[in-house]
C-alpha cells in the first residue's frame, strides 16, 4: 500500500527535476537567451556561444530522459543517479567560484532545493525497494 506512494513521490521528483533541467535549452536562442539565464556578455564570442549552446541542448536531453524515466519505476534508480550528479557537479564547482552572477545564484539556489529533493527520493527509491 505505501509502495506505489513511493513510487509516486519519486516520480514527481523525476518530472521536476526533469522539467528544471529542460528549461535551459531554451539557451539555444542565442546571446540574449543566454544572457537573461546566466548573466554572461551579450558579445560572446563563437566559441563561448557554441559551448553554451551544446550545454542548452545537453540540458535538454537530460531534462527529457529524467521526465520520461519518472513513468517508468524500473528507470527510476538510474535516473535519479545522474540527476544527483548533474545538481550536484554544478554546486560543487560553483562552490569556488569567485563572483557568481545574480543569474548564476538563482540557477544554484534552484540547485540546492533540486538537490534536496532528489536525495529524499533517493532515499523513498531505496526504502520502496526494501518494503
Amino acid at each position: 500500500m505505501i509502495e506505489p506512494l513511493l513510487t509516486r513521490l519519486v516520480a514527481g521528483v523525476l518530472l521536476v527535476v526533469g522539467v528544471i533541467h529542460i528549461a535551459p535549452a531554451i539557451g539555444l536562442l542565442g546571446a540574449t537567451t543566454l544572457h537573461s539565464l546566466y548573466g554572461t556578455p551579450l558579445a560572446l564570442d563563437a566559441a563561448e556561444s557554441l559551448l553554451l549552446r551544446h550545454r542548452a541542448v545537453l540540458f535538454g536531453v537530460l531534462g527529457v530522459g529524467l521526465a520520461l524515466a519518472a513513468f517508468r519505476p524500473d528507470l527510476h534508480g538510474p535516473a535519479l543517479v545522474c540527476a544527483v550528479v548533474s545538481v550536484a557537479s554544478f554546486l560543487w564547482l560553483a562552490r569556488g567560484y569567485p563572483a557568481l552572477t545574480p543569474e548564476l545564484m538563482r540557477v544554484a539556489r534552484v540547485d540546492v532545493i533540486a538537490l534536496g529533493a532528489l536525495l529524499l527520493a533517493c532515499v523513498l527509491h531505496v526504502g520502496r525497494r526494501l518494503l
